[in-house]
């Protein structure tokens, strides 16, 4: 009989859950959505260690419930979900999945900046409807990106690698946020204020995390500093981005047009974007391919091993718990 219990609050990869066989009596949640407070309440009631997604709410009056558990995994890279401090305070490790989907999110951002800016969808939902009489030179007429500048807002592993990948387009880097040595002697990338970079990029990018001070970072004033030709994209967390205000922007022609992968209220879409046709609404895929998926859940699954045997994970959260 296995000394652990473990939850896992939706289906992952099974790689990552063959990780901890040996360790847990590993119970998953088979149902197509999240579960609810008292469903996740139920659940973890006697579990000693807890695989969660970015849905799940990981707060005080989870842990009250959860007065067995000696760790957190976090299948994601941001954490706004969970109350660090609240589980610091308790003994709790939480760890979360950095690194492994770097390049897969990155590649979500281009891909929905080259959708958004050439009108993949547009042109798209025209052939499929039969609405498309051959080619028309007047017709879909986008914005190229070769020689364009890109703005990066956060230039961490998922920024750095978007800007990377502008190589090949002959691009000019701008960034905010700390310096990085890295775009600046590969790209020759300015580092400029977050006004400045509004005022510069044909293309802004958001890869910065959510909290309090990023929180609507993007509102009102910040599309009145972008371009009118300028492109909007957002593969990092959707309340950096007022979005009542960027419907505004997208209708008045403040921004040429923008591409979402996630949204303020999650999975609720704000009224007036599914009608634009200047904005692509993906369903929060950045990470979305086999491999980046398969190697979140092993990542989450080492975390949670190690939490269980008393060791430090080795993307932990909250390290000072291993300090008492």
């Amino acid at each position: 009989m296995q000394p652990f219990r473990v939850f896992v609050t939706r289906a992952i990869p099974d790689q990552g859950i063959a990780e901890l066989y040996e360790l847990a009596a590993v119970e998953v949640n088979l149902l197509d959505r999240p579960l609810t407070r008292q469903e996740l309440y139920e659940k973890v009631k006697d579990c000693h260690g807890v695989i969660g997604l970015l849905t799940d709410s990981i707060d005080r009056e989870f842990f009250d419930h959860a007065p067995k558990l000696m760790g957190y995994a976090n299948y994601a890279v941001g954490f706004d979900n969970i109350d660090v401090n609240e589980a610091t305070k308790r003994g709790i490790p939480v760890s979360n999945t950095p690194g492994v989907l770097t390049e897969a999110t990155a590649e979500m951002a281009w891909a929905l900046l080259f959708a958004v800016c050439r009108k993949v969808v547009a042109s798209d939902a025209a052939v499929r409807s039969n609405r498309w009489k051959g080619w028309n030179p007047l017709e879909f007429l986008g914005q190229g990106v070769s020689g364009k500048t890109l703005g990066i807002v956060g230039p961490g592993r998922i920024g750095t690698a978007m800007a990377l990948m502008s190589a090949g387009f002959s691009m000019q880097v701008v960034y905010c946020g700390p310096q990085n040595p890295l775009l600046d002697k590969k790209l020759k990338a300015k580092r400029v204020d977050f006004e400045t970079l509004l005022t510069q990029a044909d293309f802004v990018s958001i890869h910065t995390p959510l909290t309090e001070k990023t929180r609507h970072l993007f509102d009102e004033k910040a599309f009145a500093a972008m371009k009118p030709t300028a492109y909007l994209i957002n593969t990092a967390r959707g309340p950096v981005v007022d979005e009542a205000a960027l419907v505004r922007a997208l209708e008045q022609g403040a921004i040429a047009g923008a591409g979402l992968d996630v949204y303020e209220f999650e999975p609720n879409i704000t009224p007036g974007l599914t009608r634009l046709d200047n904005v692509v609404l993906a369903a929060h895929t950045g990470s979305a391919t086999v491999r980046a998926r398969t190697d979140m859940a092993i990542l989450a699954a080492k975390n949670l091993a190690a939490m269980l045997t008393g060791k430090k994970p080795p993307n932990c959260l909250n390290p000072k718990v291993f300090d008492r």
